[in-house]
């Protein structure tokens, strides 16, 4: 059956169906499909549209609809362009007639701009639980590494010391902007289509604000072109899932890097790393990688949409069915990356003391000593160069800062006294550094109580 059929006079060429229909990836919503034909019967029924009784045999149809295809009895197939076409077919065959009524006052253009709505909706909620645990696991992490001593890089280079828990506060902050991201988008796009038509609205006199209070929007479109033509929720959608990504990526290249002999920062658990297939030494940071490379596959869902969407004339076009296949793609596999990325960093064991002695011996501490020139009266520009001295000294040498002899110290300026190495030490640099926003441990205490009470919202 199809619900067009009457103009037509020959059957659709079977390379066009199956060109032309969506089912194979519209199923998908088949929960949302049937909760808003319950919506929109019961408001059709409050209008006097529909009688009580053809409503309740309606919304018992489609009940049963539902019910059987979740438990598998009824199994979704190729029979039906879309999902509505299904629904709806299976939806006559069980009541009759009657069920040739669920269709009145609505198109199938707002139909799909509601369900496509109703899904988004939902799967925002989903990827904000996901990310909420992820927070709580660097939560975790900031909490136990308040004087985990690191170094600090801008251009890949050592620059001073943080904390472990400074580094991934960072992320934290990241992550929370993404849940806004999401926030804002709910609230934009919550209002529903429903009742639209195909693009200019219909005779029957429908409650709009009605079913989209059933449906727990904030309130009816009020454009009738846009309702059905709009994707701009998708767009927001998908470049929030983008940033995600993007701050997962970063995250995950630091991860590579820290798990490498080279910096030896940080242990993958053996369950979120692979081996090699001929050398037996290896273990690869595979999750990580993988998660890197998805990001890009995100990215192009909201490229094709952007292009997809940049020449349509008002209102419906058909091209808009490319935004499903690449949303649903899309949405699972920002899910799964993070899912698996908070599996990952949660079972990681961290090198405290590598981390500690690549802060030492990368002249992270520099700065605090041209720091303690100046607090002797040495002018910073003097003082900078002063440090330079020391630096040179020090690679000449291959040692730290912290190895040097007061003579050696003193050979360089007069102004050095004994009190120089706890000047550098590495607890020292970091302690001294109490702004907010900054890695010494007691404003580090109150941004995670800050955190706290944010996670317990």
């Amino acid at each position: 059956m199809k619900l067009w059929g009457g103009r037509f006079t020959k059957e659709t060429n079977e390379l066009v169906h199956n060109f032309n229909a969506s089912i194979g990836f519209d199923q998908k919503f088949y929960h949302q499909d049937i909760r808003g034909s319950i919506a929109h019967v019961t408001m059709l029924a409050k209008q006097g549209i529909l009688t009580e009784a053809e409503r309740d045999t309606i919304i018992s149809g489609l009940t049963g609809i539902e019910a059987d295809i979740t438990n598998g009895a009824l199994v979704i197939d190729g029979s039906q362009e879309d999902i509505h076409s299904f629904v709806e077919a299976n939806l006559i065959a069980r009541v009759g007639d009657v069920g040739k009524k669920l269709h009145t006052g609505r198109s199938r253009n707002d139909q799909v701009a509601l369900d496509m709505k109703l899904y988004t909706r939902d799967e925002i909620d989903a990827v904000d639980e996901l990310l909420h645990t992820l927070l709580k696991e660097l939560h975790t992490l900031m909490k136990e590494n308040v004087t985990t001593y690191m170094p600090g890089f801008t251009h890949l280079q050592k620059a001073q010391p943080v904390t472990l828990a400074h580094h991934v506060g960072a992320y934290f902050e990241m992550f929370k902007r993404d849940r806004s991201r999401l926030a804002d988008t709910k609230t934009r796009l919550n209002f529903c289509p429903l009742g639209a038509g195909a693009l200019a609205g219909t005779t029957y006199p429908l409650d709009r604000e009605y079913t989209a209070s059933l449906l727990e929007f904030s309130g009816a479109t009020q454009n009738s072109m846009d309702s059905v033509s709009d994707r701009d929720y998708l767009i927001e959608f998908l470049s929030a899932l983008s940033t995600i990504m993007m701050h997962l990526s970063r995250f995950c290249e630091e991860i590579i890097l820290w798990n490498s002999n080279e910096y030896r920062f940080i242990d993958l658990d053996d369950a979120y790393s692979t081996g090699s297939s001929i050398m037996p030494q290896k273990k690869n940071p595979d999750i990580a990688e993988l998660v890197r490379g998805k990001t890009g596959r995100v990215y192009g869902a909201l490229i094709s949409l952007l292009t997809t969407m940049k020449g349509l004339p008002l209102a419906y076009n058909k091209d808009m069915q490319e935004d499903k296949e690449l949303t649903f793609d899309a949405i699972d596999t920002v899910k799964g990356c993070i899912s698996l990325f908070t599996g990952m960093i949660s079972t990681m064991r961290i090198n405290k003391t590598n981390m500690e002695s690549s802060a030492k011996n990368g002249f992270t501490n520099a700065t605090d000593a041209a720091d303690y020139l100046v607090n002797h009266g040495v002018p910073f520009r003097d003082a900078h160069g002063i440090v330079g001295q020391l630096v040179l000294f020090c690679e000449q040498r291959g040692i730290a800062l912290d190895d040097m002899t007061l003579l050696d110290y003193k050979s360089i300026s007069p102004v050095f006294e004994a009190d120089i190495y706890d000047a550098i030490r590495m607890e020292t640099c970091v302690n001294k550094r109490n702004t907010l926003g900054a890695p010494g441990p007691e404003v580090m205490k109150e941004v995670i109580a800050r955190n706290e009470a944010y996670l317990n919202q």
